[in-house]
């Protein structure tokens, strides 16, 4: 529909957060999607309670938080929400009980939740030397949109997982909704196992980057991992990140070569190079290189790999672990707005996210202001043309919601007939 293309207005405003009370009721009576976000939560009701054991929170204004809220139908929550209209919903797990019930229980245990990853930019402020702490441009979203292809396909190849929902937060990270069945029904211990098979990361102190270490031969989804990353190593780490370009960067890099005494002769080496990322790096490499030309094999076999550990310690998604091995740990719900910034955490097609643009995300006041602009332009002689246009149609949300809604579409073809055949077990005759 050109005419709605045309009709999103691309002026960006400035958000400012103490009006952010007076826009929610609007935004969450015209442009929440709760009939589909009632869609996912419910599972096309392919699982007794799924939806109404649901743990849903409100965070509301002047920080007052809520817990263990839940809801028997979508028109419920959507009540709910448009009455208390929180500051942001985050979503829980599935209990074996209401959680609103769970004052009068001793057995509260959760039985299913949705695989989640959370990547925060801050994570990356050892390396990215454009932004720090919750400030994200296009170039450092770069390794964002790194993480999000290693981690799609691993999910994808390894586990053979199908369903991925991914969401920008609103502000500096991504979120990733794993929303298969067998990835729901993980036990801690299934989540814990896939987490750390992930987090090839391992923590290199204080003061220096985080490393990798690769034995006698790549692991097949380290292997693949590298494959999508070495490629973009020059562009991110070299050209936008200069992260070799200071002293402290080249400290990081001499940080990944244990040996000191060869630690102190790769120093020596980079001392008589030009300070640029570019030279430091080549030097590095070229350190090795002589190494293996050298002959001497014994030594070399335990540098054999340092390239690619290098490449991926400073490419390599950086996981909050903790989030993904927590069976009850709440996560912001897609569609929220983020209180700082205004901007709604939409999904965005993980195929395409070195495309997506973090500062170009829609804030709240922009949203409604493109309904406005919409409704005016098709204002007929003082009186709106009442058409059957939903009012996220008319805004720069629009595209976001059509992934969200393939996503379900996808999802719901795996559960197809199984609602039915649930009505009729519980049947009593």
């Amino acid at each position: 529909m050109p005419e709605q293309e045309d009709s999103t207005a691309k002026v960006k405003t400035t958000f400012d957060p103490n009006i952010l009370q007076d826009l929610l009721p609007l935004y969450y009576k015209r442009l929440f999607p709760h009939k589909q976000f009632y869609r996912w939560m419910s599972y096309g009701r392919s699982e007794s309670s799924v939806f109404s054991n649901r743990e849903f929170s409100f965070t509301l204004q002047d920080d007052i938080y809520i817990r263990y809220q839940s809801f028997e139908t979508q028109q419920e929550l959507e009540r709910e929400i448009c009455s208390k209209v929180p500051f942001k919903i985050d979503i829980g797990a599935v209990y074996n009980i209401r959680p609103k019930d769970h004052r009068g229980s001793t057995a509260v245990q959760p039985v299913q939740r949705e695989l989640v990853f959370d990547i925060d930019m801050t994570d990356y402020d050892d390396i990215r030397t454009c932004c720090n702490e919750a400030n994200v441009c296009q170039l450092c979203w770069k390794f964002m949109a790194i993480a999000c292809r290693v981690l799609d396909e691993a999910l994808r190849e390894d586990f053979g997982f199908d369903h991925l929902l991914w969401v920008f937060s609103g502000r500096r990270g991504i979120h990733c909704w794993v929303s298969d069945k067998s990835a729901r029904h993980l036990d801690t211990a299934a989540r814990s196992a896939i987490a750390q098979y992930l987090n090839v990361l391992i923590s290199g102190g204080e003061g220096t980057t985080s490393r990798v270490i690769i034995h006698d031969e790549m692991h097949h989804s380290v292997k693949r991992a590298y494959r999508i990353v070495a490629p973009l190593f020059e562009e991110i780490c070299l050209e936008d990140q200069k992260i070799f370009g200071t002293p402290e960067g080249v400290k990081k890099l001499l940080a990944l070569v244990q040996d000191q005494a060869v630690r102190a002769e790769i120093e020596k080496r980079l001392a008589l190079v030009p300070c640029d990322s570019k030279s430091v790096w080549q030097e590095f490499i070229g350190y090795f290189e002589d190494m293996r030309k050298s002959g001497n094999s014994s030594r070399y076999r335990r540098y054999k790999f340092i390239g690619e550990e290098a490449i991926l310690a400073f490419t390599y998604p950086r996981l909050d672990i903790n989030v993904t091995k927590g069976f009850n740990h709440l996560l912001k719900s897609p569609f929220c707005v983020h209180p700082k910034t205004g901007k709604v955490c939409i999904p965005f097609n993980p195929n395409l996210a070195s495309k997506f643009d973090p500062t170009d995300v829609p804030t709240i006041t922009d949203l409604l202001n493109e309904v406005n602009t919409f409704d005016e332009k098709n204002t007929v002689e003082g009186e709106e043309n009442r058409s059957k246009i939903k009012d996220y149609k008319k805004t720069s949300m629009f595209k976001g919601t059509v992934i969200f809604e393939e996503f379900l579409r996808k999802l719901e073809q795996t559960f197809k007939g199984k609602a039915v055949a649930l009505s009729d077990m519980k049947m009593e005759f």
